[in-house]
């Protein structure tokens, strides 16, 4: 008995996931207790990703509110491809992934979410309102003021997929989690970007932000250099 909770102990994971030597390298990079203007924080946060594809780059926004929720028009695409599904007559021909079915909201129901937006006509919000129990709670649920309540699915779909991206706070937290770049993209487009998301979140809204690789460590932006 002895040994097996020794066994289990030993399981426990020592060095922090995906933290081993190649994170600590690239870690030394990086002063952790420093604000960075926007244009070293992007050129580090890209050469300090140790992937060996193209990563992305993220930012992490600390808001000063919850449920913050909306759309924000990037100038330059990010990278990361969306999985859209789309309840409405025609949602695949008009660019979705999936064009939602009953068999869809059945699914969900049981708690299995395959997508990042779901985007719908009027019609379907009836039934759609009978798992808000579960898209609520992960910022899925359509709205207006989001944009994903449409009577035009091509419009809105494509305008999701060439720079029209949605941001939302988590669930009951108060950070926004964003892809914004690559790590191989130019600078000034990363920078075109972030700018363009943090005016549009308003500069009393965002009380920190962090840029980060895919594989890499955190770097923190001066948002005065935002200004």
């Amino acid at each position: 008995m002895t040994e097996e909770k020794k066994v289990k102990k030993s399981k426990k994971p020592g060095k922090a996931r995906g933290r081993g030597k190649k994170y600590q390298e690239a870690l030394k990079l990086v002063d952790r207790t420093q604000k960075y203007p926007l244009p070293e924080a992007i050129k580090l946060a890209q050469e300090t990703s140790y992937s060996k594809f193209t990563g992305t780059l993220e930012a992490h926004i600390n808001t000063s509110s919850k449920n913050l929720r909306g759309l924000a028009s990037l100038p330059y695409l990010s990278g990361k491809s969306l999985r859209i599904l789309a309840f409405g007559k025609g949602g695949r021909v008009a660019g979705a992934d999936v064009e939602g079915t009953d068999e869809d909201i059945a699914e969900i129901d049981k708690g299995k979410i395959n997508f990042d937006v779901l985007i719908t006509t009027p019609e379907w919000m009836p039934k759609l309102a009978k798992i808000a129990r579960i898209l609520g709670p992960r910022s899925l649920m359509p709205n207006p003021k989001s944009g994903t309540i449409t009577d035009n699915l091509e419009k809105t779909i494509t305008e999701l997929r060439t720079g029209k991206i949605e941001y939302k706070t988590e669930p009951n937290g108060q950070v926004i989690h964003l892809a914004i770049g690559k790590t191989d993209q130019a600078p000034d487009e990363v920078a075109a970007n972030i700018k363009a998301l943090y005016n549009t979140l308003g500069k009393s809204r965002v009380k920190k932000l962090t840029l980060s690789p895919t594989i890499g460590p955190g770097v923190k932006v001066d948002l005065r250099s935002l200004a």
